[in-house]
């Protein structure tokens, strides 16, 4: 399995972000001027997508997508600068986190060279850790899958991410690696969406998945539970067209809510069912209504024959203007 390395150097996509992340940047200095410079405070994007606030208070004023080196629980990590100045202060408000700016770890440095190197040591380190994981969890018999690992930059801790249908017992599968790496050892259960994400694989479109390449905060997607799928979606709720490879409502459903809410605001206008009209071909009973596919079939009794008319078929055959 692939890592799922920080999006903002990852393909294509993550350099458009970046760009227009560096044009919103240059717009709020033209506008805010020289208040813009008094804030030290950055968002910087971690691996797999994730966000945190670092203060600056070295006054090194690293531009956007720029590598920079960041405390992190008692050692330091690799990151890139996704925002800074004012707009990061707007991030800061509405996540609700202006109480811990006191608390707030400090961005150290811009990275070198050297940093660099020590990355991609790390990164060709990772998948040597991956294969001993697999290895312990079944020497150990865990009934637990072993999704992915991280490998912090100071190669001081190890966070192990997993899934299980139960609570597991890894006290001594924990004490195992931290003697094998001589390191501190995390674990992580994640669910479904988050083993899919850190696949960083393509989706039907044929593009990485929006949820590994740009999207940071998969559970907050309003959408992408099945209650929140439109009744036209519902009858197709298992289609290969609906569910993703979590195996859960695809994130794409919340981007074509606004034209399902449309075609929902529509259906007011459908007759309802067991209504009779009458049709050049005789009397007939409205037998059932799919939404989905806008079409309404009618019944006729004498015969038991069906026949499907669309919503704009019905409407000009039936509604008066």
């Amino acid at each position: 399995m692939s890592n799922v390395i920080c999006s903002c150097t990852l393909g294509e996509n993550a350099k458009v972000r970046m760009q227009l992340s560096r044009m919103l940047q240059r717009e709020i200095e033209h506008i805010y001027g020289e208040t813009v410079e008094a804030s030290t405070l950055c968002e910087v994007e971690l691996k797999c997508c994730r966000r945190e606030f670092f203060d600056d208070s070295s006054g090194q004023r690293p531009a956007i997508g720029q590598a920079v080196i960041v405390e992190a629980d008692g050692g330091y990590d690799y990151g890139i600068v996704y925002s800074s100045g004012i707009i990061a202060e707007k991030k800061l408000k509405l996540k609700g986190l202006e109480g811990a700016r006191d608390q707030m770890s400090r961005l150290v440095r811009v990275a070198t060279k050297e940093d660099e190197d020590a990355l991609r040591e790390v990164r060709l380190r990772e998948p040597e850790i991956r294969e001993v994981c697999r290895n312990r969890i079944k020497r150990h018999a865990l009934d637990m899958k072993l999704v992915d690992i991280e490998l912090r930059m100071d190669q001081q801790k190890v966070t192990v991410f997993y899934t299980a249908g139960h609570r597991v017992d890894f006290r001594s599968l924990v004490r195992d690696l931290a003697s094998e790496f001589k390191a501190r050892i995390q674990m992580v259960q994640i669910t479904t969406r988050e083993e899919a994400r850190r696949a960083n694989s393509f989706g039907a479109c044929g593009c990485v998945l929006c949820c590994s390449s740009w999207i940071q905060k998969i559970h907050a997607n309003p959408f992408s539970e099945k209650q929140h799928v439109s009744e036209a979606q519902s009858g197709e709720i298992h289609s290969h067209n609906i569910i993703g490879q979590c195996n859960r409502p695809k994130c794409c459903l919340g981007y074509s809510r606004p034209k399902k809410a449309a075609s929902e605001k529509r259906q007011e206008h459908y007759p309802p069912i067991g209504s009779r009209v009458t049709t050049p071909e005789g009397t007939a009973v409205i037998e059932s209504i799919d939404p989905a596919k806008k079409t309404i079939a009618l019944r006729y009794p004498t015969d038991g024959r069906l026949k499907s008319l669309s919503l704009d078929e019905f409407t000009t055959m039936f509604v008066k203007k």
